[in-house]
Formats: structure tokens, C-alpha cells, sequence
């Protein structure tokens, strides 16, 4: 006998589709630092309920995504210096270690795919396109990292990245790039080379240098 299949709880799908849609939102720094959002237009956005809406921002305000704040506002986050500080002195120790243990398995394919993504990230710096940068630019970061088979050392870097996102915005406009990060050349130099001090100051440098850049 067949058994019945199972209803799909559409409550639960539309709570993920709208979380996942706007984690990627504030982790490639498509929302400004600062930016209001409200209940009833994130659930406009995504043609969903008030309750959809509603878990979404509570899991992500639990991330540090979103800030709420004591009236019930809603807001991607504004750092200080000092959280900038801690959030860039979080990935010095994170991700060179993660890219420490992607190295052993760094082949030929992935050196080749890490290069590809760079050229993505050149015509990114061309178009002047912030939010296309930034989401090329972790791509990058990740591929390389999802090597290392270390996956809560990434879900702890992510977590980084999505509350750096809006801030990562305002640093591009700040640098007003023209060219790609000049560290990624290194990295891929060091990963070719077999390098593990290397790949892990040119990862370190990469992933660090510009955050210090907004303090101040």
C-alpha cells in the first residue's frame, strides 16, 4: 500500500525561502548600515505572512545580522571601531586556518576555479558594481575554504561575514577600487607553490587590511 504523501508545511518553506533571501541580502551589502526594515515590508517583498517574516528576522537578529533595538526597530547593524576591530580580528585567526587546511587538497581544478572567480571578481572592480564584488570576493574565499573540510570553523566564518556585510559596502565606496584585491594573486601564488606561510599571511593581510581601513 502506498502510503499518502506528506504535506509540504509551507509555513516552515516560506520561513526559510524569506531567511535565506535575506541572509544573502545583508551578507553581500545589498542593505546599508543603519537600514530600517519592517515586518510588513519584508513580508510585501516576499509575498508572504506577517509570521514568515517575522522568525526570519528573529533568526537573523540572533546571528547579529539584524539589530533590534528597545522600541522594536528593526536594522542591519552600524559597528563601532571596537566591533569592527574584534569582527577583523576574527577572521585573522579563522580564516588562514581555514585556508592552512585547504591547502593539502588545493589541485590543479581548484587553483583553476579560484582563478576563474578572481577574473569574476576584475569584472566586478570594472563595473563598479559594489554588491557583485562582495559576492564575488566571498566566493572566492569560500570556495577555497570549503576545501578544508572544517565545517564549523566556516559556519563561525560566515556568521562573520554576514554581520560585516552592510559594512563591507560602505568599505568599497571608501576604497574606490579600480583593480581586484591584490592579496587574491598572492594567495593563489602560495596555494601553487605549496606554501602554507604564505597562504596563511597573504589570507590574513587579505581578509584584514581594508576593514582597518574604517576605523577612525
Amino acid at each position: 500500500m502506498i502510503s499518502p504523501t506528506k504535506p509540504i508545511d509551507t509555513a516552515a518553506a516560506a520561513h526559510e525561502r524569506v531567511y535565506r533571501a535575506l541572509r544573502t541580502q545583508v551578507m553581500h551589502g545589498e542593505l546599508r548600515p543603519g537600514e530600517s526594515l519592517t515586518l510588513r515590508g519584508i513580508g510585501k517583498q516576499f509575498d508572504v505572512s506577517m509570521t514568515p517574516a517575522r522568525e526570519a528576522v528573529r533568526r537573523l537578529v540572533a546571528e547579529g545580522a539584524l539589530f533590534l533595538s528597545s522600541s522594536g526597530r528593526v536594522s542591519t547593524p552600524e559597528l563601532s571601531n571596537d566591533r569592527i576591530e574584534e569582527l577583523a580580528s576574527l577572521r585573522a585567526m579563522l580564516e588562514p586556518e581555514l585556508a592552512s587546511r585547504a591547502l593539502p587538497r588545493a589541485h590543479f581544478a581548484l587553483i583553476d576555479r579560484l582563478e576563474n572567480i578572481n577574473h569574476g571578481v576584475s569584472q566586478m572592480v570594472a563595473r563598479h558594481d559594489a554588491i557583485g564584488y562582495i559576492r564575488m570576493n566571498l566566493e572566492f574565499h569560500r570556495t577555497l575554504y570549503l576545501r578544508a573540510q572544517a565545517p564549523a570553523i566556516l559556519a563561525m566564518t560566515e556568521t562573520v561575514w554576514l554581520q560585516l556585510g552592510p559594512t563591507m559596502r560602505e568599505l568599497y565606496g571608501r576604497l574606490n577600487r579600480k583593480e581586484p584585491p591584490y592579496h587574491h594573486k598572492l594567495i593563489l601564488a602560495a596555494l601553487k607553490a605549496g606554501d602554507e606561510p604564505g597562504l596563511r599571511l597573504a589570507v590574513r593581510t587579505d581578509v584584514t587590511q581594508g576593514l582597518r581601513m574604517l576605523k577612525g
